[in-house]
C-alpha cells in the first residue's frame, strides 16, 4: 500500500464511526419500542406465548415468542403508526390492545393477559 492509500484508510477509520453514530441517533429520534409480560388467568408468566404486533398502515405482522419471564419486546417502531398487539398460547388468547400514535412514550409497556380456553 502506498502512503496515500494508508492515509485514506486511516481517515476512513477515524471518521466513519462518528457518522455511524449519527445514523443511530436519527433512528432513535423517530422510533419507539413496546414491551411487556404475557400472563395466564392466574397472573403467572407464560413462557412460549406468541405475541403478534400488527402495523395499522402496512398491515405487516411481527411476532415474538415470550421468554423465561413471559416477556416480549418489539423495537424500531414508528411514532406515526398505531400498532395492535395480542398474545396466544395453547388455544388461549388475550384481548387485543393498541399502541397509539398519540402515545408519546419512547418505551411503552403493554402487558397482555390470556383468557382461558
Amino acid at each position: 500500500m502506498t502512503a496515500r492509500s494508508l492515509a485514506a484508510l486511516a481517515a476512513l477509520l477515524l471518521f466513519a464511526p462518528a457518522s455511524w453514530g449519527d445514523d443511530k441517533k436519527k433512528e432513535d429520534a423517530t422510533t419507539r419500542s413496546v414491551q411487556g409480560v404475557v400472563t395466564a388467568a392466574d397472573d403467572s408468566p407464560v413462557i412460549g406465548a406468541v405475541v403478534q404486533l400488527k402495523d395499522s398502515k402496512t398491515q405487516q405482522i411481527r411476532s415474538f415468542i415470550t421468554q423465561d419471564q413471559g416477556t416480549y419486546y418489539f423495537h424500531g417502531l414508528s411514532k406515526d403508526v398505531d400498532y395492535r398487539l395480542h398474545a396466544q398460547h395453547q388455544g388461549a388468547t388475550s384481548p387485543a390492545k393498541t399502541l397509539s400514535s398519540f402515545d408519546t412514550r419512547k418505551k411503552a409497556v403493554i402487558n397482555l393477559k390470556l383468557n382461558p380456553k
